[in-house]
């Protein structure tokens, strides 16, 4: 598809009046050119831990948001410090709504950081947007400068419809969810008059799911997620030479407790999001795995049906906590028995199980009482959402508007996102991406990050139509 192009500067200028008069396919022809420019420059900033160029990206998507008429008071770019001493930022944008609803304003998340990627590794410039056989590709495509763009570009587009939602809308992008999520904490805590929402919808969670074949399987909306929990295992012993081996060493002790929490399987566990998610997808899922879906949702207690999903990589995390050893280090010398040995075991663990009880697990099926077991970091737990009927349907019309006839269903994620420190203020929060992706099509953090062309414009219909079913005035009950 080729798109008439007209800069960011046209494109502001123009008076909702004007564009009202102007054909539907160049109108959307317009902001589809927009958002590719906001992407595009997006992009262009290394926006990874430890380059400082986060607060560069916020200022100027501030300045997009000030020239498109949003009051100066409703735009704030947050400093932030981390503790080894980056230098981030954050950003909220407030759409004043006319209160008709009489509720609460409906919280929009995305985080403007990413995950380091370096020129050598990469076939093309990670941090130059490039268009090839109908894909984007650059560091961010998916992760999250697409959904930074998605907001962006939404909001700009509703103001210059003219569009007066029936509550305020509140755009909160974070600065650091790739390392450790203090500006999103700080947006609902420190600046919570800002961000205080009913709910939120986080355009880096959730999303549609398309075959190898490119046919839409089913759009999933996250309605929570796992505690992201890592301990160290560590084993000392005295040492000494090598050629005098002792009985016990520390290498070979701690490969015996590893061996033993390999095949430890955490207890299977359910909530009312995973369980939806089993009923659905069984439907639409054939064979042995669709039957495992379908009876696991049914009966928590089949260990039949659980041991199927226990081989599916895909499957496994929604079923119950999980912990697998990452890292290894180990000895000073190759000519020197090892007086210690550590193990890196990451942990996602299912919502309301407690990390302490995680780790007390460990320390039981370590079966090494001389195991040193410790905690990084400070994991941090949040609760599950309950479900919505309003923002189920919004992402229903959302994914009627560009896959009709999609299934949309409850999700639980096995991996962690900003959404979780949201949760834990108090803030119901649902991941809908609005992006429709290929499994083979998935390289978030990895090399040669891409999105397809269609799906990022798709994307564009699909937040336009959410955000106006729930903030319309065909929204009020």
């Amino acid at each position: 598809m080729r798109f008439k192009f007209l800069t960011v500067a046209v494109l502001l200028a123009l008076p909702p009046a004007l564009v009202a008069q102007d054909s539907s396919a160049d109108y959307t022809e317009t902001y589809q050119q927009h958002a590719l420019e906001i992407f595009r420059t997006s992009i262009g900033y290394r926006t990874a831990a430890s380059h400082g160029q986060v607060p560069a990206l916020a200022r100027y998507l501030a300045d997009r948001f000030r020239a498109a008429s949003f009051p100066a008071d409703d735009i704030h770019v947050l400093p932030l410090t981390t503790a080894d001493g980056e230098e981030t930022a954050s950003l909220v944008v407030r759409y004043r709504g006319d209160g008709s609803s009489g509720r609460r304003p409906i919280l929009l998340l995305a985080h403007m950081d990413v995950v380091d990627a370096l020129r050598e590794d990469w076939e093309r410039d990670p941090f130059t947007l490039i268009e090839e056989d109908g894909y984007f590709f650059g560091r961010g495509a998916t992760d999250d400068k697409f959904g930074v763009t998605m907001l962006t570009t939404t909001f700009l587009r509703l103001k210059n419809e003219g569009f007066v939602p029936t509550r305020d809308l509140v755009l909160a992008f974070s600065g650091d969810e790739e390392t450790g999520m203090l500006t999103a904490r700080d947006l609902v805590t420190t600046h919570r008059a800002l961000t205080d929402a009913e709910f939120a919808l986080n355009a880096d969670a959730g999303g549609g799911v398309l075959g190898d074949d490119g046919r839409p399987l089913r759009f999933l909306v996250q309605m929570s997620e796992k505690t992201y929990a890592t301990f160290e295992l560590t084993v000392t012993n005295p040492g000494g030479h090598s050629s005098t081996p002792r009985t016990d060493n520390a290498i070979y002790e701690l490969a015996a407790v590893i061996a033993n929490i390999q095949v430890y399987r955490f207890p299977v566990r359910v909530n009312d999001a995973t369980r939806r998610y089993f009923e659905a997808v069984s439907r639409i899922t054939p064979g042995p795995m669709g039957d495992a879906m379908a009876r696991l949702a049914a009966d928590p207690t089949d260990s039949l049906a659980a041991e199927v999903l226990w081989h599916e990589p895909e499957q496994v995390g929604i079923t119950r906590t999980t912990c697998v050893a990452t890292m290894l280090r180990a000895g000073h010398a190759e000519n020197a028995l090892p007086q210690s040995a550590t193990a890196t075991v990451n942990c996602r663990i299912f919502p309301g199980v407690e990390v302490a009880d995680v780790e007390q697990t460990l320390r039981r099926v370590a079966g090494n009482p001389g195991v040193r077991i410790r905690v990084l970091d400070e994991p941090l737990p949040s609760p599950a959402s309950p479900p919505r009927d309003d923002v189920m349907a919004a992402a229903t019309r959302g994914v009627e508007r560009i896959h009709p006839g999609t299934p949309v269903i409850p999700f639980m994620a096995p991996y962690g996102t900003d959404g979780k420190e949201v949760r834990r203020a108090g803030i119901p929060t649902y991941g809908v991406m609005g992006l429709f992706i290929k499994d083979s099509d998935q390289f978030a953090h990895g090399l040669n990050e891409r999105v397809s062309v269609r799906a990022f414009y798709d994307a564009l219909e699909f937040w336009h139509t959410a955000i106006t079913e729930l903030a319309g005035r065909a929204a009020i009950p």
